[in-house]
């Protein structure tokens, strides 16, 4: 990649790594634990199910839509 492009996605990371995580769109497995107080594992589960509410793919990585996230966890009592 040119020098251009890898200055580009360094300033995209850096702006979207200064972002509190409840502003943020979109929170890894490890940030959604973090933000929702679920353990990794019980995410990773959830995050496998079919038709996942919160699930986004994007190749092999997958992400949490943090307000889909909450929605689920407040139509769930338990989880």
């Amino acid at each position: 990649m040119s020098d251009e492009v890898m200055a580009y996605k360094e300033k995209l990371a850096t702006r979207t790594n200064n972002k509190p995580l409840w502003e943020r769109k979109c929170l890894t497995v490890e940030e959604a634990a973090v933000y929702s107080g679920i353990g990794i594992k019980k995410l990773r589960s959830l995050l496998k199910m079919k038709k996942c509410p919160f699930a986004l793919s994007m190749g092999t990585q997958v992400f949490v839509v943090r307000e889909k996230l909450d929605e689920y966890i407040s139509k769930h009592k338990r989880i």
